[in-house]
């Protein structure tokens, strides 16, 4: 798994504050204590201390190297009780609504990483992917000039039958349901700017349809085709291919003879869905069926790192979005 053990090279490089949620899953609390002692974060943990030692005490487990925040008791809390006012006055909420809200363990740990107290969070083994993206949205914010928070996967085609190898962006496969030409297109600038910051490599995008360099004609290859064009408007530099099917976008022998003028070449490292339903078929047919690993939902457009985790996750993959996540932070500390 070159591009995944690339990543988490990097998280030990500069390990980032990264806030969890739910210590009251088991599964969260081992992942926590093995990404810290892989180095891969400095764990903080929101939750009730007794709650939490309990847990951990039930499955064995010694919290020692990991940071133990209780809102009842932190000394953050005033401050992050005035920052949600600050935020959401102006949507009615009360003092009273935010002295009771901010002591709720996401929304504290979302509001530590808008004051800069941590730098970046994970959550979603216990709580949904609306809760999780509203709280992301509503308190970090969006990143400067984004107008949409869309979702990656990040999968991986490592095993020995994959004719693929590597590491690969999918987009959006878990968040807009059905963008349009200008929210297609921004959600591939963002997955651009993911693959660049987690593949070590320059990403190469295809924008992915049923047809093939206008082999088809329909309102849903031209929303591709203006998103596409979009892009190379913004980034005239970015290998980007428009309207693409997927055979040409990742085997380069049908890409030369398809599109003979594409600058990705058969050779994409992130397939841009045309909307949701794509996206989510597509990412869990190279899962399910294609054996790829799939890590994620990932978020993007935001001022700071907040990712998602299915509530079916496993240990492992809270580990790897602990990884992923210090390395977003890494790459937003130095833009």
């Amino acid at each position: 798994m070159k591009a995944l053990n690339h990543i988490r090279e990097m998280a030990r490089q500069d390990p980032k504050r990264i806030v969890l949620c739910e210590g009251d899953d088991p599964r969260v609390l081992r992942a926590a204590l093995t990404a810290s002692a892989a180095g891969y974060a400095r764990i903080q943990l929101v939750g009730e201390h007794k709650v939490i030692q309990s847990r951990a005490e039930a499955e064995g487990l010694e919290l020692d190297a990991i940071e133990l925040i209780d809102p009842a008791d932190s000394e953050h809390t005033e401050g992050l009780v005035a920052l949600l006012l600050e935020l959401r006055g102006a949507k009615g909420m009360t003092p009273e609504d935010a002295a009771t809200r901010a002591r709720d363990p996401l929304i504290f740990a979302n509001l530590m990483v808008r004051a800069g107290l941590a730098d970046g969070s994970v959550a979603g083994a216990v709580h949904t992917t609306a809760n999780v993206v509203r709280a992301a949205i509503q308190l970090i914010g969006m990143a400067p000039g984004a107008t949409l928070v869309s979702s990656f996967f990040l999968m991986m085609l490592c095993k020995e039958f994959h004719s693929l190898k590597g590491g690969m962006i999918f987009s959006d496969c878990g968040l807009v349901v059905d963008p349009d030409a200008g929210a297609l297109s921004e959600i591939a600038m963002a997955a651009a700017d993911s693959a660049e910051a987690l593949l070590d490599e320059p990403a190469r995008v295809a924008m992915l349809s049923f047809s093939t360099s206008g082999s088809a004609h329909h309102a849903a290859v031209d929303k591709v085709v203006e998103a596409a064009r979009r892009v190379k408007q913004a980034r005239p530099s970015l290998a980007i291919d428009e309207d693409v099917q997927l055979d040409a976008a990742i085997v380069a022998e049908i890409a030369e003879r398809k599109l003979p003028e594409s600058k990705v070449k058969g050779n994409a490292n992130v397939l841009i869905f045309p909307d949701l339903e794509a996206g989510n078929i597509g990412y869990k047919l190279a899962e399910r069926i294609g054996g790829a690993e799939a890590i994620g939902p990932l978020l993007q457009g935001l001022s700071r790192p907040a990712n998602d985790l299915s509530r079916g996750c496993s240990e492992q993959d809270i580990v790897n979005v602990i990884a992923v996540t210090t390395v977003q932070a890494q790459r937003l500390s130095v833009a």
